[in-house]
């Protein structure tokens, strides 16, 4: 049974992903009639300043519609980082594609970036089992933490589950036949300050039962290594320290509360936090 003192920690998870208070001190960012974001009043002035038709007025930023095909271009004249993939831009996460914009410049322009993250398992006679990765030294944003067997972003004119196939033969091996077995079974929604800006991200989880003798393997340099963790050992790591990447915590205590890892008023707390 969970104690107090780890169920604390394990809210606390829920609670560090949802730090952002829309609009707050950010201007609500319309093109045309679409709300597609949130700018800071400073990015707000700068893009101004840089594009004619861009209005700051009544608390809100306005551009015309055709405008969106040069986000790119506000984004570079920003000075933003750069991530060379491109998003979709939408008023929300089941909508139609209105731009592209590139990856780097979402929290900047406070934009929804939507990803996908597979729990694998595997299912053993002395009990279930996930994989682990530990993200690469060089990443530009959490670097050395720990993730999901596989974890992405999903670029421009895929679909959660295309990007999934996708991302899962690049990161860890694992080949498409296998990886179509996935099966959706949680989406999560946050609004979250982070150091680049805002998240606005809407994560698509998975589950996939793996074979005993499958062992990914890092392709792409994303990643350093995978471990083979029994669930007991994620539910300590998770509910004792900060080693698991941020959103991968949402997804991995949906996992143990599924599993029946946490049950009772535990889990009945757990779960309403997670749904709120």
């Amino acid at each position: 049974m969970a104690s107090d003192t780890e169920i604390a920690k394990l809210l606390a998870h829920i609670a560090a992903c949802r730090t952002a208070e829309l609009p707050g001190a950010r201007l609500p960012f319309y093109a045309g009639p679409h709300h597609i974001g949130y700018l800071t009043p400073a990015n707000a002035a700068r893009l101004a300043a840089v594009e004619p038709g861009l209005r700051v007025a009544a608390g809100r930023v306005d551009m015309a519609e055709p405008l969106l095909r040069r986000l790119n271009e506000l984004a570079a004249a920003l000075g933003l980082p750069r991530r060379a993939e491109d998003f979709d831009v939408r008023e929300n996460a089941g909508g139609p594609s209105l731009a592209v914009l590139d990856r780097g410049a979402l929290p900047s322009f406070g934009v929804i970036g939507v990803g996908v993250h597979l729990n694998g398992l595997v299912r053993r006679a002395d009990g279930v089992h996930l994989w682990v990765a530990k993200r690469a030294a060089d990443k530009k944003l959490d670097p050395g933490k720990l993730d999901h067997l596989v974890a992405g972003g999903v670029p421009a004119g895929y679909t959660p589950f295309a990007a999934l196939l996708k991302e899962a033969g690049e990161e860890a091996g694992l080949p498409e036949s296998l990886a179509a077995q996935a099966r959706q079974v949680a989406v999560f929604r946050y609004d979250m300050e982070r150091p680049e800006g805002l998240r606005r991200d809407v994560l698509y989880a998975y589950d996939i039962d793996l074979p005993e003798d499958f062992e990914p393997c890092p392709m792409d340099g994303e990643v350093e290594s995978f471990a083979l963790w029994p669930l007991p050992r994620v539910a300590e790591v998770l509910s004792h320290t900060d080693e698991f990447k941020f959103n991968v915590t949402l997804v991995l205590i949906d996992l143990l509360l599924r599993e029946g890892v946490y049950t009772g008023e535990a889990a009945a707390r757990l779960r309403a936090a997670l749904d709120g």
